[in-house]
């Protein structure tokens, strides 16, 4: 399926609607998606089946959660603040895992992109560069809507790192704020147990 088709596709328009926009992020979120979860033979996860972990706190991310139906409120969406454009998928019952991360040379000579989205990011774009920056923005998604998996991410498998599923945990009223707050993340401190926003007040 070309990056032209890729576009109306009813699994990246899902993508688009929770995002809010197209954009070169997300496009490598969702192809990522499409890659792991080929590469592990699972579909979309119902419940906690799969735990997803991504190193970027970037677009893609969106695009994970929607395509692999892992989320924070699931407790099956991890972020590790790693500033990479890596994503992994884990399937728990088979204790498989697989990650992929973006290669350096898919956007090697994008340098009138970058002056352009320097110019975007400090509102000194002029209506041209700024219509001009969304061709070129809509260019990049398409390649990478169109790319060679094995030309777009490393992909690797990995020892799967499976976080216990989640679980309810019962409020307790922090000493100071006297906001509920899960029991097991209230600290003692000075015969009271309080929050850790109000433990970080404190110090």
């Amino acid at each position: 399926m070309k990056g032209k088709e890729m576009l109306s596709n009813e699994d990246f328009n899902q993508c688009v609607k929770f995002h809010g926009h197209v954009c070169p992020g997300l496009a490598i979120g969702f192809r990522a998606s499409q890659v792991l979860m080929k590469q592990l033979g699972v579909r979309k996860a119902p419940d906690e089946e799969l735990v997803a972990t991504v190193e970027t706190d970037a677009c893609g991310a969106d695009a994970i959660q929607v395509i692999t139906g892992c989320t924070f409120g699931k407790g099956n969406f991890i972020f590790k603040n790693y500033g990479k454009h890596a994503f992994s998928l884990v399937d728990r019952k088979r204790r498989r895992g697989v990650r992929v991360c973006l290669q350096l040379d898919i956007f090697r000579g994008d340098t009138e992109f970058f002056s352009l989205f320097e110019k975007v990011q400090s509102n000194e774009a002029s209506s041209i560069e700024l219509e001009r920056f969304g061709q070129l923005k809509m260019e990049r998604t398409k390649k990478i809507l169109d790319a060679e998996s094995e030309s777009l991410f490393k992909i690797e498998e990995i020892s799967p790192d499976i976080p216990p599923k989640a679980r309810i945990m019962e409020s307790g009223i922090c000493g100071i704020c006297g906001e509920p707050t899960k029991k097991d993340l209230l600290l003692q401190r000075n015969g009271k147990q309080i929050c850790i926003l109000c433990d970080q007040k404190t110090k």
